[in-house]
């Protein structure tokens, strides 16, 4: 169980440094052909200082783009007893804790640290969990904020920024120049150039999405395997995601900046959304879970 959570995390450092190399290259490239890089500078400052803003924000956003309401233990003591028993057996703050109004099952959490976390459960999961169930989704969830997700993904979405102004702005001397002149190998009217810059423009963003859906399933990974640690019981997680798999549907309110954040896709099944989805599949969720269970 400890080496796959090791091996998770390894993996999303991996992904993370790769991030950072397509950047580089980005960056190299167009210093070098426009002698300039005060173009690196700037958007790259710009993904920071948005990421930044979103990573004090955008838990607030994501509750609110969810409808869900805050409630207390008197509101519904089944789901504060449970929220409240792992926080004491991880030893984390107790976090907020919310109802979405759905009745497709699925749960979320949000928040840049343990002090400031947030979680949530639809009105469909209640109904349809039964108590260990409801307590290994919940420990999934409590996971994603002992384990900083939310803070890898906003460096993320940072990065993923960076590659789409940078490669905006590739595209765009490479049709109209900038930095050095045409007599001096640069900008617009070089063939060379225009076509570097119309694959960084396609390539690179795409590759950044595709680098952004790997590290949220490498935590959709991680955050199933510190649930069966915390609850020692993985097998209730297999029952609640076959569950999710058997009767999940998609959400009433559907958003897609929010959808990495649902322990179940929320979004309505599609060829695109299966192919770029930020879900790994719930069955090699639970072959993972039934490998990791043989090991305690």
């Amino acid at each position: 169980m400890y080496r796959a959570i090791a091996r998770n995390k390894r993996n999303t450092v991996f992904i993370l440094i790769f991030f950072l190399l397509i950047i580089g290259g980005l960056g190299w490239l167009a210093s070098f052909i426009y002698n300039s890089p005060t173009i690196v500078i700037v958007v790259v400052v710009i993904a920071v200082a948005y990421a930044v803003f979103q990573y004090f924000m955008a838990g607030n956003q994501a509750i609110a783009m969810s409808g869900a309401v805050q409630i207390e233990k008197r509101d519904n003591p089944r789901l504060w007893n449970t929220v409240e028993n792992l926080s004491i057996a991880t030893g984390t703050p107790m976090p907020r804790v919310y109802i979405v109004n759905d009745p497709a099952p699925n749960a979320f959490a949000t928040g840049r640290d343990p002090q400031h976390a947030q979680v949530a459960a639809t009105t469909g999961l209640l109904d349809l969990m039964d108590d260990s169930e409801l307590e290994a989704v919940m420990a999934h969830e409590m996971g994603h904020v002992q384990n900083y997700d939310i803070r890898v993904s906003m460096i993320v979405f940072g990065l993923t920024v960076a590659v789409g102004f940078i490669a905006d702005m590739f595209l765009r001397f490479a049709f109209f120049g900038g930095g050095r002149n045409n007599n001096n190998g640069g900008g617009g009217g070089n063939p060379v150039v225009l076509i570097f810059g119309l694959v960084a423009m396609i390539v690179a963003p795409l590759v950044a999405s595709m680098v952004q859906m790997a590290i949220s399933r490498q935590r959709e990974y991680l955050a199933d395997a510190t649930s069966a640690m915390t609850t020692r019981h993985p097998q209730a997680l297999e029952r609640a995601l076959q569950k999710l798999e058997d009767y999940g549907r998609p959400m009433q309110r559907q958003n897609s900046t929010m959808s990495h954040l649902w322990i179940s896709n929320p979004l309505k099944p599609s060829l695109m959304s299966r192919l770029f989805s930020t879900h790994p599949p719930i069955p090699d969720r639970i072959a993972r879970l039934e490998k990791m269970g043989s090991t305690f």
